[in-house]
């Protein structure tokens, strides 16, 4: 049997996605060519990348930073992506933030 894991985000991580989308929209509005859907798709992927934390959360990597539980999950979107920081304890998964692959503080 597969053990499943319930995935939490801190409101920090939740901050960070708002924070992303807002990031995205601006982006978006300062375009000469603005694609309106970028915004969602870009959440969207981020959602559809963390629902392997629910199931598999173990085959992601470890991350550089932490205190040895942590790990990161990488999901692409277009030529770069995210990087979705987590702890796995016992059957929970925590996400604690979600950072643009650019932004200079995405491992922290």
């Amino acid at each position: 049997m597969t053990t499943r894991y319930t995935v939490t985000l801190l409101q920090e991580a939740v901050g960070d996605l708002r924070r992303l989308e807002d990031f995205a929209i601006e982006r978006e509005l300062a375009s000469e060519t603005p694609d309106w859907t970028t915004p969602q798709r870009a959440l969207d992927a981020i959602r559809e990348g963390m629902r392997l934390l629910s199931w598999s959360p173990y085959s992601c990597r470890r991350a550089e930073l932490g205190n040895g539980r942590s790990r990161e999950l990488i999901v692409p979107f277009g030529g770069t992506g995210y990087i979705v920081l987590f702890e796995i304890v016992g059957d929970n998964v925590v996400v604690g933030a979600v950072r643009h692959q650019r932004e200079e503080d995405y491992r922290h």
